[in-house]
């Protein structure tokens, strides 16, 4: 599949009119070459996909095709190999800022992914705008990396934590966020931290609703898109979110890469989050000016093959067609989810239940996500996780990176499958024939 950022010939995109019936027929399965193996001679069906997902060919080519061919390091030389390798690096923020449709590309700041997005807010957000007895606020359903930065923070600055709680049906409590802002100190809050969709439960939050709540009260919001940005689409405006954040290699593009969008308003009054080259203007031994947006906030050389590679990533999925994919994974997700149904004594978690079959549950009016995390019975997660993985099924088991949410929840850990475009019906029928071989186990 070509790519308009793309160095690397490949065969030509299919019409996105099409494309919907083709991620229906799984014609898309050949641009990875990996869900072709077999691991201890079964094979593989990969449903790890909320903690990585699997690189389309263009991809890897394209990674492979800028160190044979342009490699040289962007913005500081005036040799043509520099001068390349600049343009694709400077063309992959304007992919970004078009695919999340940011006000311009001094919006878009590269890191190395979601986790390094959150700590560069959590450090320079906190010593621009935060002092000793303001708060914070995130939610229940956060995932590590949205939750120990901003403890850090209050750490830090002696500020305090607090947290949106769950309502018994597993959805955020809306009210009980409203009331954050009136105690113990009205006008204390400085930032909300939500993830657009939990890792763990699969909850579609209604981040548009708890931005206006939040803008009522002057106060900003971040939005973890993690989980969000590969499967629907996303826009950063029509949201209204301060910061968001996504790493690329949940999105078929490279580990090592992610995104921080701000508005300028508030990146322009924050300090930077690590010194160095490229984020200065003028440098003596009194005094340094930094660089404008974004340099200032990129420090050193950055991973410039990598930008590349998930502009090449985001150009593939809008060729496909984000809307396809997701209609396309909201079907798979149902057709597993009535699979899963019919296993006696599962329970799956952030799910509601009609005519005995689990259905997404939604504040938000998007129609669920990829993400099904389960237990059965008294069988441990680890257990049914190890005994499938032998089956040649790749499910992630555990607390998945949200201890707290495990406790409220009142269970050590679950076995998780997440889907993407790539998945087939297929994939979920010998998944489900692997889970009652093993269930039959025990």
């Amino acid at each position: 599949m070509n790519t308009k950022t793309s160095i690397v010939p490949n065969s030509p995109i299919p019409p996105v009119s099409s494309s919907l019936e083709k991620l229906r027929n799984g014609e898309l399965r050949s641009d990875f070459p990996i869900l072709a193996r077999t691991v201890y001679g079964k094979p593989l069906v990969y449903l790890d996909n909320a903690a990585t997902t699997q690189k389309p060919r263009c991809v890897v080519e394209a990674i492979a095709e800028e160190y044979y061919n342009v490699n040289a390091n962007v913005h500081r030389g005036v040799h043509f190999l520099s001068q390349q390798a600049t343009e694709l690096h400077e063309a992959s923020r304007e992919t970004v800022h078009q695919f999340i449709n940011a006000r311009n590309t001094s919006e878009i700041i590269f890191t190395r992914g979601t986790t390094e997005s959150i700590n560069l807010l959590a450090f320079s957000f906190g010593e621009a705008f935060c002092h000793e007895g303001d708060e914070i606020i995130v939610s229940a359903m956060e995932h590590h990396s949205n939750l120990v930065p901003w403890q850090m923070l209050c750490e830090r600055k002696g500020m305090t934590l607090r947290v949106i709680p769950l309502r018994a049906d597993g959805t955020l409590d809306l009210d009980a966020f409203e009331q954050l802002f009136q105690s113990p100190r009205e006008g204390s809050v400085r930032l909300v931290c939500v993830t657009h969709v939990s890792n763990v439960l699969g909850m579609v939050n209604p981040v548009e609703r708890i931005i206006e709540i939040a803008h009522a009260h002057d106060v900003h919001v971040l939005v973890d898109g993690a989980q969000s940005t590969p499967h629907f689409m996303v826009d950063v405006q029509a949201l209204d979110c301060d910061f968001f954040a996504f790493s690329g290699h949940k999105i078929y593009g490279p580990t090592g890469v992610g995104v921080l969008y701000g508005k300028e308003i508030f990146l322009e009054q924050m300090p930077p989050y690590q010194g160095g080259g490229e984020m200065i203007r003028n440098v003596s031994f009194e005094r340094t000016t930094y660089n404008d947006l974004p340099y200032k906030f990129e420090a050193g050389t950055p991973d410039y093959v990598g930008t590349h590679a998930l502009a090449v990533a985001l150009d593939y999925v809008s060729a496909i067609g984000i809307d396809s994919i997701h209609q396309y994974e909201v079907e798979l997700t149902r057709y597993a989810l009535e699979q899963l149904s019919q296993i006696p004594d599962i329970h799956i978690y952030g799910y509601g239940q009609e005519n005995g079959i689990y259905v997404p549950q939604s504040q938000s009016g998007i129609n669920g996500s990829s993400v099904i995390s389960f237990r059965v019975g008294n069988i441990h997660h680890l257990d049914l996780g190890t005994l499938l993985d032998r089956l040649g099924i790749a499910v992630r088991t555990g607390h998945h990176c949200a201890e707290p949410l495990m406790h409220l929840l009142g269970i050590e850990g679950t076995v998780r499958a997440s889907l993407a475009f790539y998945n087939t019906r297929n994939d979920i029928d010998a998944f489900i024939a692997a889970l009652k071989r093993v269930i039959q186990m025990f």
